[in-house]
Order: C-alpha cells, then structure tokens, then sequence
C-alpha cells in the first residue's frame, strides 16, 4: 500500500480519535464480520463519550465498495448508489468523515477537537510527512487528509475486496459447489422462487468483473420493527430512511420513505445483525423472512388489540403503501404457498454461506 494509505489503515484503528478514547472505525467495521457490525451480539454498536449512546443502525459493511457511486436516480427515476443505509455521503471519502462527529459513534465535539487529538497520536509525524508539516494548524485541511487516507486503505488494501469465497473459486473453475449449494443458487437466481438475483445479481458481468451481489438500488421490505433499539421505545418514532436523511434533501418524496440502501451479500453469513435495525440475528430467519413476510404475516408483525396484525409495523401507516408488495417473493398473500419451501431455505442459506471471504480448499 501507499504510504497514504498505510496511514489510512492507522487511523481506521485509531481508538484515541474517539470522545471516549475506546473507539475505532474498525470498532464498528470488524473484518471478522466483513468490516460489517462487530461482535458484540447486539443490533447496532455502542458511541459517545462513555459509550453509552445506542446507534440507531447496523453498521454497514465496508467491503466491496470501489465500484459504488454518489447517489442519484437512474433514467428510469430509481434511486441507487450513495454511502451509509440512506446514500447520503457521496464517496467513501465523504462517508469516512462522518462518525468521528457523530454524537452517538466517536462523538468528537468539533473538528478541532479530533485533529487535536490526531496530532497527539503516535503516527502525527508521519501524517506531516505525508501532508505537510504545517498540516495540524489548519483542521479543516488536515480533516480532508484523514478522510484522503482512510479512502486510500480502503480502495488499496485487498482486504476490502479480496473476492476470496468458495464462490468465487467456483467461478474461476477451481472448485466446484455441493449439491445443495447448487441449489441454493438455483433458486437464488429463478424469479419464480426465491427472485434474490432482482437486486443482488449473481452473476459476472459483461465485462468479466465478479458480481457485487448488490444493484446498490433501494427498496422499502416493511422490516418489522425491532423493540430491542431504544429510540423505537417512542411509538411516535419511525426510521423512515431514504425520505428523511440528512440535509432534508428528498423529505418531499414521501414514496421513497422506508427505502434502504440494498446491501451487498458477500459475508452475508458472518454478520451478527441484518437489516438497517439489526431485527434479525439469524441467517436463516432473514430468508425466512423474505419469503413468509406475506403469507405468514403473524409471524414477523404483533397483533392490535383488535386482533388484527400490524404489519409493515416499522412505517406510519400512511406510508405502509411504499413497501414492496408487487415483486416476487413479496406478491404473495395469506394462504398462497410461499416461494421457498424450508428445505429450500436451507439450499439458499447454504449457497449464501459459500459467498464469505477466506475460502481455503
């Protein structure tokens, strides 16, 4: 790597730019979980100043981004690309520089405050050699240089994109999948099944590149609500994504409330919570869910005292109409049989399971 990003790497695992002193980037993007949530074994990680902030997301994973872009609406007016669960940083620069002053991530207090603290670290002769020995008496300048370095390890070290799984092997005809991996595939692919292949293609590109496994589009699931985070204690509270990010730029398209950022699958198997809440912790719960969320809506949503079930129960009913319902395996209704039977379920999560990095044949 470059020496820039060599100081990227350092300051990723920097837990003294943190208001708390015991917080990393890395503290939040573990490569044990593909540089997705750490294991602490709960929906979002802890910030602010003693940690003892609940963040209001998962963190998303850091893997496979390069080839990500801003933000914006294809020509047929659908949102894709952008950073973070709601798109709103416009690069991995941009979206590097937004937890440090996060008052529940590292919650520095200004950006003074973290390059005063950048300046202490072991490595601040370095980043002056790298920036100029004047760097720490501008903030401003020295604050784009870190996010200049963090982009640099992120794009530079293979580690963010090693395209190491079983199915990577597979495609470069050096291994071949099980049987019921083979499955998996085959009904993550078919439309009349489980229809994964819409937003998470699986195949390689025209130009020989492997999939990404993410269209890095959006969609509104109807994800039940997850008791476990404390801001959902306030029923008056809905996270309402793509509508209400930062800046209020798209507040007035009230039909993209409830869309999030569709991730990429690779290390799917390794993360400890899904979706933008963490409501699931389970692999196989999450494709359970996919497929029974329409048929078998008690399930996944409580009842109302009158007995009827609150599905889509993360979203204002007024805005319960943005969620998916017409694509497969969603255009399903009670009674229907649902896409995947459990044995499939079990084929899909199989072949999920072969897309984790660090394959050894």
């Amino acid at each position: 790597m470059s020496s820039r990003a060599q100081l990227g790497e350092k300051i990723f695992k920097d837990v003294s730019l943190s208001g708390s002193g015991k917080q990393a980037c890395i503290s939040c993007h573990a490569p044990e979980t593909g540089h997705a949530g750490a294991l602490n074994g709960k929906p979002t990680e802890p910030g602010g100043l003693a940690l003892e902030l609940e963040g209001g997301r998962t963190a998303p994973g850091l893997r496979y981004l390069a080839s990500n872009k801003a933000f914006g609406f294809d020509k047929e007016g659908t949102p894709n690309g952008g950073f973070f669960w709601d798109g709103r940083a416009t690069s991995l620069m941009d979206q590097a520089g937004k937890p440090f002053f996060n008052p529940r991530e590292m919650a520095n207090a200004s950006v003074e405050d973290l390059i005063a603290r950048l300046a202490r670290a072991p490595y601040a002769a370095e980043f002056q050699k790298e920036f100029g020995a004047e760097i720490f008496k501008n903030p401003a300048d020295a604050l784009q240089r870190v996010q200049l370095a963090l982009q640099a390890y992120q794009l530079e070290d293979t580690d963010f994109r090693p395209y190491s799984s079983k199915y990577d092997e597979f495609l470069r005809g050096r291994t071949t999948l099980s049987e019921q991996e083979l499955r998996g595939l085959a009904l993550f692919n078919a439309k009349d099944k489980g229809n994964c292949a819409a937003c998470h293609p699986s195949a390689k590109g025209a130009d020989g590149s492997f999939p990404l496994f993410t269209d890095f589009s959006y969609d509104a699931l109807g994800v039940p609500r997850n008791t476990a985070l404390a801001q959902n204690a306030d029923p008056a509270f809905f996270d309402l994504g793509l509508c209400a990010r930062e800046g209020g730029d798209l507040l007035a398209r009230q039909d993209l409330c409830g869309a999030f950022k569709v991730p990429s699958l690779r290390n799917v198997a390794q993360r400890k919570a899904y979706f933008h809440n963490g409501r699931f912790s389970s692999l196989r719960e999450v494709v359970s869910f996919y497929v029974q969320r329409d048929v078998y809506p008690e399930k996944w949503y409580p009842r109302l005292a009158d007995g009827s079930i609150d599905k889509f129960n993360d979203l204002p009913p007024a805005l319960r109409r943005n969620v998916n319902t017409s694509e497969g395996p969603y255009n399903r209704k009670p009674g229907d049989a649902p896409a995947l039977s459990d044995s499939e379920i079990d084929d899909v999560v199989a072949f999920l399971r072969a897309l984790s990095d660090g394959y050894v044949r």
